[in-house]
């Protein structure tokens, strides 16, 4: 089956959901874990903090979105799809620009999330695009 069936069939409501607890997770590994473990990431703390703050963000644009946008989600969809590939790279320039601080862990870690929120924004781009 091609991608794009397996993509229409998604429902926007559960992409919602799945972007919702997505940015909770977020939040809280890069708001709360992350700087306890600060020494084995690297990553500096108001770094982690600004990170932090942006699912914050989503987590109620989300929130909202799966609970008002019926009719209308599209574009609720394209906007956290266009937002969570902005975060990637905003995340992926910060990596860059503290190479020598990050260590291989937060490297790690870092890059594992740039991975999956640039999956999940994919889909949800496609998803919004098609019919």
């Amino acid at each position: 089956m091609p991608i794009n069936a397996l993509i229409t069939q998604l429902n926007p409501k559960k992409l919602f959901l799945i972007d919702f607890i997505g940015a909770i997770v977020s939040a809280i590994s890069l708001g709360i874990i992350l700087p306890k473990l600060q020494a084995y990431i690297g990553m500096p703390l108001n770094v982690l903090y600004l990170l932090a703050i942006i699912p914050v963000f989503f987590f109620f644009y989300s929130f909202y979105a799966y609970l008002y946008a019926n009719t209308n989600w599209k574009p609720y969809l394209r906007f956290i799809a266009i937002a969570n590939f902005l975060y990637c790279c905003l995340t992926f320039c910060l990596l860059i620009f503290y190479k020598n601080e990050v260590t291989f862990l937060g490297v790690g870690y870092f890059i594992l999330e740039i991975i999956i929120v640039i999956l999940l924004a994919f889909v949800e781009y496609r998803r919004s695009v098609i019919a």
